[in-house]
């Protein structure tokens, strides 16, 4: 049980296989390390290639999260204690990560993400990709990379593009968390299943009816989930998204990203949805903010390869810049929540600036992702 990742394989009425990882840690949440990305990517390689396994379901262990995201603290740490450039723990981790993610992109066979709970940051880039996707009565999705001076990567740049009204640009600037029903509505999930339901899941695999083509089980464990949600008793909190779609809008609309910093930091919002939105854009870091307005530019044209390659040199210039260490201090090491960002005002931070964070340390054909 001191695994990190644990792995099974249940057996089918007909024969076949379905194969189950649980991310193994918990107490801190299922954060994820560079041994739980490993142990995590080789399987999915193996099961890819095994023709016994028809589809592979993927979960986190206990109630509260399915993964709270990446180990920040840890990845801080190793900034603080190598300052060579690009850090090469930081390339490891995230170019192996990376990898994870587009490996679930473009998986053959079906892959649920039952993302129950907190699914934040590296959470949301495991589930983000998958090809079914489950939420829950608790679940809780965010990407609030702006409060640590980082921004959202793990395909944020892919998948917030991918969401109606911009509303993708805006859960970026301001890492407002979605619930359930914004899940659906923002492509980020299928299905709201029961929050007790993985058993019945469970058993409803072992006896479906699994076929020798990956199409057909794509389809058929669409039809097996959309059953189990017709019936599911569950209260579901509404959504905060759709009645705010059209404030999102307006705001997005206002022409510039200093445009939409002064509405946000001047106006008044009553919905309180929108009004913790708000909070956290003030509170978060305005580089943060500027190369993801920039990022939502950029990415509109990019191949999901192209996209995880330029969120490589991303990752690592935002490690080798002084907020990400400064906000992962402020909020998880010291945890006064009092950042002093290097730029403390968007008016600060020039395109110049900007364009230093897009800059790719690797000539292309060396590129740690080049054969994405």
């Amino acid at each position: 049980m001191n695994d990190a990742v644990l792995f099974d394989e249940i057996a089918t009425a007909g024969g076949q296989r379905i194969g189950v990882a649980l991310l193994n840690a918990e107490k801190s949440l299922n954060a994820l390390n560079l041994e739980m990305i490993r142990l995590l990517d080789a399987r999915l390689s193996i099961w890819d290639r095994d023709d016994g396994i028809v589809a592979v379901l993927l979960r986190g262990s206990g109630d509260k999260a399915f993964c709270a995201g990446g180990d920040v603290r840890a990845m801080r740490e190793a900034i603080l204690a190598d300052d060579s450039y690009p850090n090469p723990l930081a390339t490891e981790f995230f170019s192996r990560e990376y990898t994870l993610d587009h490996r679930i992109h473009t998986y053959r066979k079906p892959l649920l993400v039952w993302g129950h709970g907190i699914v934040m940051g590296g959470g949301l880039g495991l589930m983000a990709g998958a090809s079914h996707r489950v939420a829950t009565a608790s679940t809780r999705i965010a990407m609030p990379e702006i409060t640590i001076g980082l921004y959202p990567d793990v395909g944020g740049s892919w998948f917030l593009q991918r969401m109606p009204a911009r509303c993708g640009l805006f859960l970026g600037l301001t890492g407002t968390p979605l619930n359930a029903r914004d899940a659906l509505l923002t492509n980020l999930a299928d299905h709201i299943l029961p929050q007790a339901g993985w058993p019945l899941l469970l058993d409803l695999l072992r006896q479906s009816a699994w076929q020798p083509e990956p199409a057909a089980n794509h389809e058929l464990l669409t039809a097996l989930l959309g059953e189990l949600e017709a019936g599911n008793g569950d209260a579901v909190p509404e959504g905060n998204l759709a009645r705010n779609l059209p404030a999102i809008h307006a705001l997005l609309n206002k022409g510039s990203l200093a445009a939409f910093d002064h509405a946000l930091r001047h106006g008044s919002f009553n919905d309180p949805w929108l009004a913790a939105a708000t909070d956290t854009y003030r509170a978060g870091c305005p580089a943060s903010a500027a190369v993801c307005w920039e990022i939502f530019h950029r990415a509109r044209h990019l191949s999901l390869a192209d996209v995880f390659r330029m969120e490589l040199a991303l990752s690592v210039n935002f490690c080798a810049a002084p907020d990400f260490r400064e906000g992962v201090r402020a909020l998880l090491v010291d945890k006064d929540r009092q950042p002093r960002w290097s730029r403390p005002a968007l008016a600060d931070v020039d395109s110049s600036y900007v364009a230093q964070h897009f800059a790719s340390p690797w000539r292309p054909q060396d590129h740690p992702l080049a054969t994405l």
